[in-house]
């Protein structure tokens, strides 16, 4: 009688993993199995032949290991065992060569303080996982930390420090993600999904107060009753036109325009995504820039404030709206310029999107050709200046009290 021949099974898959509650072993094929225990827990388990003897090596769990990285292990340690090495010993000899949490923290501030524009968050980056972190995991070899332990180091601070809890918690996932990279850890960084371990926080912030959109031409017509020769509010007006940030503009300098092709190129290192990001110039951007040129030359900082080679304040615009005596912020006209390309104009998401340099999550938008995306972008910010240019010159904003006019010569800026 032939032997009854077992049926076919595909490979598993990553959804597959996820709902099976049976218990059994599963086969995903060469040597890689799914084993469900009584409880409902998933591990992986790896069956090869190492230096001519069966072995069984446990790969983690499914909960923290997906289905992708387990066949990526697997092929490693397959190819290894083929070649005449031990997968065991070589995973032991990492885990002894990991470094403690309390040095990896250091190396990747070491590495990258040099990169910071701001020297407080430089120093405080390190002192929050001081306080935080390395008491509790310090000492503790970082492929040897679990979510559990993120937990530990979280749960005091989560909802009595809640700002400061967030910060911490994404300084851990890069120190451990650095880890991951330099030392060929394996598996999920523990920190991803620990806030499913932990209660929901009541305190998340506010997001930056936006003016409406519709007030945007009346509050833009009254600035310009005050711009003349006034180069905060003349920074003012752009960082509106081109919906940058405060930074940006304040640290604008003259090499970084190309006023043949009406482009400001941002470098990379003053940007928040640490990319390149060209701006198209309206018209009205570039009748900004001649005067400012012709109020302090076409050297070194577009935007000068009072002393030689310094800018305006951070805090120019700011004290502007307080004057006038509103309550929104100068960063919340990105937002209105956000509100406005959705509801009043027909610009794809993305154009809007890389306007206001956020990076594309979607590829097929991302792939998007990027002349036409320039020229897409050109035509979006010269319909905003028309936009901002539109409201009738006398209308009032409620709340708004210029007269009588404001002092823009003090020695705040």
């Amino acid at each position: 009688m032939s032997q009854q021949r077992m049926p076919y099974r595909k490979q598993l898959t990553a959804i597959a993993v996820r709902q099976l509650t049976k218990p059994g072993r599963y086969s995903d094929g060469n040597g890689l199995y799914l084993l469900v225990d009584p409880s409902g827990a998933r591990r992986w388990l790896l069956r090869i032949v190492v230096q001519r003897r069966r072995r069984d090596i446990g790969l983690g769990s499914a909960r923290l290991v997906p289905l992708a990285t387990a066949r990526e292990t697997a092929i490693e340690m397959r190819r290894l065992a083929r070649a005449g090495g031990d997968p065991i010993a070589e995973r032991r000899r990492r885990r002894m060569l990991a470094p403690t949490f309390k040095e990896a923290a250091k190396s990747v501030h070491a590495e990258t303080v040099v990169s910071w524009k701001n020297a407080r968050h430089a120093a405080s980056w390190l002192t929050t996982l001081e306080t935080y972190a390395f008491p509790i995991i310090g000492d503790r070899p970082v492929d040897q930390i679990e979510t559990a332990d993120i937990l530990k180091v979280l749960a005091p601070i989560w909802l009595t420090k809640s700002e400061t809890a967030r910060r911490v918690r994404q300084r851990m996932r890069t120190v451990l993600d650095w880890a991951r990279v330099a030392h060929g850890l394996k598996g999920l960084n523990p920190v991803e999904g620990v806030e499913r371990g932990l209660p929901k926080q009541t305190d998340r912030g506010e997001h930056y107060a936006a003016m409406p959109y519709s007030k945007i031409p009346t509050f833009i017509a009254e600035l310009r009753t005050h711009s003349v020769e006034n180069p905060p509010l003349l920074a003012f007006e752009f960082l509106i036109l081109t919906a940058s940030r405060t930074n940006e503009v304040l640290m604008a300098s003259w090499d970084e325009f190309d006023l043949d092709e009406l482009t400001w190129t941002i470098p990379a290192r003053r940007m928040k995504g640490n990319e390149t990001h060209i701006v198209p110039l309206s018209q009205r951007s570039l009748t900004l820039l001649r005067c400012m040129k012709s109020i302090a030359g076409d050297k070194g900082l577009v935007f000068p404030g009072r002393g030689v080679g310094r800018p305006l304040s951070n805090m120019v615009f700011l004290m502007t709206l307080r004057r006038m005596e509103l309550t929104v912020t100068a960063h919340g006209f990105r937002s209105s310029f956000r509100d406005w390309a959705a509801e009043e104009t027909v610009f794809p998401n993305f154009v809007v999107e890389k306007a206001l340099a956020h990076a594309i999550e979607n590829k097929v938008e991302a792939a998007y050709r990027r002349g036409d995306l320039l020229k897409k972008r050109r035509e979006l910010m010269e319909a905003w200046a028309a936009y901002c240019d539109g409201a009738p010159p006398n209308t009032q904003i409620e709340g708004v009290r210029l007269e009588p006019k404001l002092n823009f010569n003090s020695n705040e800026y």
